[in-house]
């Protein structure tokens, strides 16, 4: 069976796949093999014929005697039909980057789209068009998706980016002077109207500015149980108003406002034809007045995926963080978490796109306040118990992906519960820290003597069924070695918030290296199951101490090897 993102049956057979199947060619050795495909409720034979292009070669295509893949490729190619997917792609490219150069300009690469149009032609063939100059007064994003969404035509744009008047449309026939000019001007003028219409939303839309559409979100249902859109405009509203001071350089009272009429353009005509273009096109709309509002309902959607940047400006970071916090909280809060595989409101997304933005823009912003505060604005009594750890086990992911080894990412993040567990800058910083010190001979060496001590400690408190405090007594010291190694312990510099970024975090790492020789040293001459009790006891605290000291950094316990 093929993972076919859409398939289809037809007839009255059960069989389902993503076009209606004609043929089957199963060969050997040149000859087809007898047999024949179940479609349920009928059956289809094998057969040793083909077909070419259907318009630009007649008959079918004879098999028989195909010697190899080779073989076969250029039988279809003799019929027109260009059948290794890569070279129909290159095929594209190639002539509609020459048709672009021709004209003065360069090929906007739309990788989607040339996908998409790669599996609607056998032998591509492409024409160059113009767009009328009156249409390129619209937005580059409106034309873009105008000609995009319903004529599937590449377009062009100049050195600077900015779209420029030529589009390249791929056809599916052989080249003829005659009849092309015939199916580009049909095309022009179906294009002709697509942008009339755009013309008419632009022209509509302005006629109202964001302030007068924003009531028309409270008829709009965000989500059962979670009111309109306008109730979630104001939600993001009051959630700016809490993120925007962690941000430098953020004008509060303008995250503010971008987020009360991100959702604005939702009820205009242009994102109705267009939905793709939500937020683009009320940061058009409300651009001339207020150009920082414009950047942030703009950007406010973005990051999108891993492949898409972040908003350019603070404020456009504070909407976007305001819009995916209450999505989560909502969406968690109503029941519909991810499961499996399934996540229709793209919640794995969204928490992503929050990690991105709090790592990317160094936002030291602890998450569990926020999330309380939109459990509130959503009417909650509690943030879903599910959803911090669901977050940080998309950091743990993500911190995976960016090459931090699985131990050690645990090690950094500890448990749910611990303090701090919700500082997502902080632990990726831990993590960034920690992978870097024990890479060193002062980490991997401070980790074998670390293992010693622990395994000591969990072996005592395994018998006696008590956990040993990290306290000792000098006096009871006989060895050298007890008391250089706790003169280093109590050295070590108070973690604090000097351990809340990566430089402060791999300085206290760095000075635990010092523990290294002291511990070496320690094992070396002191016996730690004395005869004497208060001094056995009085050793076992000093190694508490260690343990102590460096589970305040990060929980060495989950380290393997």
């Amino acid at each position: 069976e093929f993972p076919w993102p859409k398939s289809q049956r037809w007839g009255v057979t059960r069989f389902r796949w993503v076009r209606p199947l004609h043929r089957v060619n199963v060969m050997f050795g040149g000859q087809p093999l007898s047999g024949d495909l179940d479609l349920g409720g009928a059956s289809l034979p094998f057969t040793a014929t083909s077909r070419g292009h259907y318009f630009e070669h007649a008959g079918d295509i004879d098999l028989t005697g195909v010697a190899s893949a080779a073989d076969y490729v250029a039988r279809l190619r003799a019929g027109h039909v260009m059948i290794d997917r890569a070279e129909r792609r290159g095929a594209v490219i190639d002539g509609a980057t020459r048709l672009a150069s021709e004209a003065g300009s360069t090929l906007r690469m739309n990788e989607g789209l040339i996908d998409e149009v790669c599996g609607l032609v056998e032998w591509p063939a492409l024409l160059f068009g113009s767009i009328e100059a009156r249409f390129m007064a619209l937005p580059d994003e409106v034309l873009e998706a105008s000609i995009r969404a319903h004529q599937k035509y590449l377009v062009t744009e100049d050195a600077a980016g900015a779209l420029q008047p030529g589009f390249i449309i791929v056809g599916n026939r052989l080249a003829d002077a005659e009849r092309d000019a015939v199916i580009l001007a049909g095309n022009q003028r179906v294009l002709r109207a697509r942008l009339a219409d755009a013309e008419f939303f632009w022209t509509e839309d302005r006629k109202a500015s964001l302030e007068q559409m924003l009531p028309r979100l409270a008829d709009i249902t965000f989500y059962e149980g979670l009111g309109s859109v306008h109730d979630k405009a104001m939600r993001m509203e009051k959630l700016a108003e809490a993120i925007a001071p962690h941000l430098t350089g953020c004008d509060a009272a303008a995250a503010m406002r971008a987020a009360r009429l991100a959702k604005a353009d939702l009820v205009s005509g242009m994102v109705g034809e267009f939905p793709e273009l939500q937020g683009i096109m009320g940061g058009h709309y409300i651009r001339a007045s207020e150009p920082v509002i414009a950047d942030a309902i703009a950007a406010h959607y973005r990051p999108q995926g891993p492949a898409d940047s972040l908003p350019d400006r603070s404020e456009g970071c504070v909407v976007s963080l305001a819009d995916k916090i209450d999505s989560l909280v909502g969406f968690f809060g109503a029941g519909a978490k991810p499961t499996g595989s399934k996540d229709p409101f793209a919640l794995r997304r969204a928490a992503l796109a929050v990690i991105r933005i709090i790592l990317e823009a160094r936002i030291r912003m602890p998450l569990s306040g926020l999330l309380t505060m939109a459990a509130k604005l959503h009417g909650f009594d509690a943030v879903d118990a599910d959803l911090m750890p669901f977050i940080r086990e998309r950091l743990r992911v993500s911190l995976r992906d960016a090459g931090i080894a699985h131990d050690v990412v645990a090690a950094a993040l500890g448990d749910d519960a611990a303090a701090g567990s919700d500082d997502i800058l902080a632990l990726a910083d831990r993590a960034a820290a920690l992978s870097e010190f024990l890479s060193g001979d002062a980490g991997a060496g401070l980790l074998a003597g670390w293992r010693r001590a622990a395994s000591i400690l969990n072996a005592e408190e395994s018998k006696t069924k008590q956990a040993f405090s990290p306290e000792t007594d000098p006096r009871l010291f006989s060895e050298d070695a007890e008391t250089r190694l706790h003169g280093a312990i109590t050295a070590l510099p108070d973690p604090g918030e000097a351990a809340q970024d990566r430089d402060g975090l791999l300085a206290i790492m760095q000075s635990l290296g010092g523990l290294r020789d002291p511990i070496d040293g320690f094992f070396e001459h002191v016996v730690v199951n004395d005869d004497d009790m208060a001094v056995r006891q009085n050793r076992l605290g000093l190694l508490a101490m260690v343990r102590h000291a460096m589970q305040r950094v990060a929980d060495f316990s989950r380290l393997e090897g």
